[in-house]
């Protein structure tokens, strides 16, 4: 192949590990397949270079990390995109699909602390950062007398933070602290049960343009189908409460199965989905314990549990 295949993505240190761990896998099926990684700044993170006061839990949305990849790539300067599909707004730019996922890693958050191992160990009013509101609104649920306030940056720049003692702790993602080798006294992995993780967590999702078929050939051979149930699942829950950064809301679905046996075809899935208010004292949860024979069953199935939260939501939360 003598055409480049070229995959746009953030200059984090993180996304640029999931960038190549995309290259790596394409590389391993290619060999002879040129493959470029192509940092792009987003408007996120030129915000952040500007002061954290520029970009606060009021400010963008779900995809604001994404937006300058994807006129990259509807403009054709790149093939692919590289996200982490939690920060994917429920619904794309016209012409634009998120075709293809890598196995998931680590579904679960971590609490973050240099003093404290738990939520409950934190003393009368502490101090807990966070930009997330899912993440303020179940710590608020467990702990409704911590002070919540604005806690940005990258992984290092967070636990750098905390180990200053700017706040007394914070949540990461398991996953992108086991991808960045980060294995640390201060991190404390929850359980779903603890903390339901967001629509997505630890998934790397590939974006290309929908009319792009070569991409998208080139992709399904790194594509896992049993994280694309989950995904499936996941976000047709977001984007049937219409979801956004400013929503409280949570949605962790795994297949417990997965068979092509002709005589026992299909997947079980369970999917479980949360939303809170944003002080987190009023929560409605939902579960589906199913079998499923394709990604558009793992859809309905999203639809119909996001629906019943919808209708049962707290008052505040959407």
């Amino acid at each position: 192949m003598n055409k480049v295949f070229k995959i746009g993505t953030r200059g984090s240190p993180l996304a640029m590990v999931q960038a190549n761990s995309l290259k790596q896998a394409l590389g391993q099926t290619y060999p002879n397949l040129k493959i470029e990684i192509i940092p792009i700044r987003t408007s996120a993170d030129w915000k952040k270079s500007d002061g954290e006061k520029s970009l606060n839990a009021n400010a963008g949305g779900k995809g604001q990390f994404a937006t300058e990849i994807e006129d990259a790539l509807l403009k054709g300067d790149v093939d692919c995109g590289v996200h982490s599909l939690k920060d994917m707004a429920s619904e794309l730019p016209d012409g634009l699909v998120l075709s293809h996922v890598l196995p998931r890693a680590d579904a679960r958050d971590a609490f973050i602390s240099a003093k404290y191992t738990s939520l409950s160990d934190l003393p009368q009013g502490a101090t807990l950062g966070t930009c997330s509101v899912r993440r303020a609104a179940i710590a608020l649920h467990h702990r409704p007398d911590l002070k919540i306030v604005p806690f940005r940056g990258n992984v290092g720049t967070r636990l750098e933070k905390i180990e200053q003692g700017q706040v007394e702790a914070t949540f990461l993602a398991m996953a992108g602290l086991t991808r960045l080798g980060i294995d640390d006294e201060m991190i404390h992995p929850l359980s779903p049960q603890e903390m339901l993780p967001a629509c997505g967590q630890g998934i790397v999702c590939m974006e290309i343009r929908d009319n792009d078929q070569n991409a998208r050939e080139l992709l399904q051979a790194v594509h896992c189908e049993k994280t694309g149930f989950e995904a499936t699942a996941e976000r047709a829950v977001l984007r049937t409460l219409d979801g956004s950064c400013h929503t409280p809301v949570a949605a962790y679905a795994q297949i417990t199965s997965l068979t092509t046996a002709p005589e026992n075809q299909g997947q079980d899935i369970i999917l479980e989905a949360m939303i809170l208010s944003l002080d987190g004292q009023k929560t409605c949860s939902a579960k589906r314990h199913i079998r499923v024979q394709n990604e558009s069953d793992a859809d309905k199935i999203g639809q119909e549990l996001g629906q019943e939260l919808k209708d049962n939501a707290p008052e505040g939360s959407l």
